[in-house]
């Protein structure tokens, strides 16, 4: 075993997911512990190793039936993604054709753009916006206050922090 078997054990450990490094090294060392408790029962004859050698040898089954489990899965996400990605294409491509034409259809696909998601925000407060009134001709603005506590209309975990602060 070379020092590049120990540095993929070592990168291995911070990789999330049985890796093939991490099983082979699993697998070694508890084939290891068979042979040290196969030795101490010729040894010693005591009943001991065998149980400890069967706890073991279920726990080494259990860690490969786990780990191939996990491939599986693995393999199945992998392939439902391939299959979405090619949909997102496929459906991209009818698009492009949908839009290259002169005529205006409405066509329903899957957008590309990502989702942007709101920060949890209480529905009665409403931010700040800015708003013209009648016969200001829009030289001169005004900002509308929020219905909530705050003035501001910015709500962030730090706002929170400091309404919690405030009460204690």
């Amino acid at each position: 075993m070379g020092t590049s078997f120990f540095e993929d054990l070592w990168s291995s450990v911070f990789t999330p997911g049985p890796t093939p490094t991490l099983l082979v090294a699993t697998n070694a060392t508890f084939a290891a512990l068979q042979l040290v408790l196969f030795t101490l029962l010729i040894a010693t004859y005591s009943v001991h190793f065998v149980v400890l050698s069967f706890l073991s040898g279920a726990l080494w089954y259990s860690i490969n039936w786990f780990a191939k489990e996990v491939r599986e899965v693995q393999a199945a996400q992998q392939k439902e993604e391939e299959k979405q990605q090619k949909k997102l294409a496929e459906s991209n491509d009818s698009l492009a054709e949908n839009s290259g034409s002169g005529t205006e259809t409405e066509t329903e696909g899957v957008s590309t753009k990502p989702r942007r998601r709101r920060v949890n925000q209480p529905p009665d407060t409403a931010p700040a916006t800015a708003v013209g009134l009648p016969g200001d001709d829009n030289t001169t603005l005004r900002q509308r206050e929020s219905t909530g506590n705050e003035s501001s209309g910015y709500t962030s975990t730090d706002s929170e922090w400091e309404k919690v602060d405030k009460s204690a």
